[in-house]
């Protein structure tokens, strides 16, 4: 089964890609690698959520800002290859979680993330390496960004 007939199978519709809020660039390829920039959880232009986990944001709440970030990461990688179903292979995400001293679950919100990719990509193409980081703060105070590398056929 195709990658796109997977996400329909799923009835998950990928958004727009957002536009970059800094000075860099939302992907960058390289041979068959693609690199996705950091991606918050914004959805419709807005914010899920703002603030530190579990002080500001709960943890369920956490985990659909990382569902968010990963398909906000989708789309920017179809945009810049085209099709979903080039994807080969997901390598690595890279999991920032703003929390709270004392908090120590990173791995389960990082979970938002990763059960999404096997979900869609299946075992053999989802599963991949990962850091799960505590950070104290992100990009527009947000709970979550996720950094993401594919392997991608030409």
């Amino acid at each position: 089964m195709s990658n796109s007939q997977r996400l329909r199978d799923l009835n998950i519709t990928l958004p727009q890609a957002t536009k970059p809020l800094a000075s860099y660039v939302p992907t960058r390829h390289t041979g068959s690698l693609i690199h996705i920039s950091g991606q918050i959880p914004i959805s419709n232009g807005e914010l899920l959520a703002t603030g530190v986990v579990p002080t500001d944001v709960d943890e369920k709440t956490a985990v659909a800002c990382a569902r968010q970030c990963t398909l906000n990461a989708l789309a920017a990688l179809t945009d810049a290859i085209g099709s979903i179903d080039k994807v080969t292979k997901v390598v690595k995400v890279g999991v920032f979680v703003a929390a709270a001293q004392d908090f120590g679950a990173q791995p389960q919100i990082a979970n938002g993330c990763s059960d999404l990719l096997v979900e869609i990509f299946g075992q053999e193409i989802g599963q991949h390496a990962r850091a799960a980081v505590g950070v104290a703060s992100l990009p527009r105070n947000v709970p979550v960004e996720i950094e993401f590398l594919f392997e991608v056929s030409e």
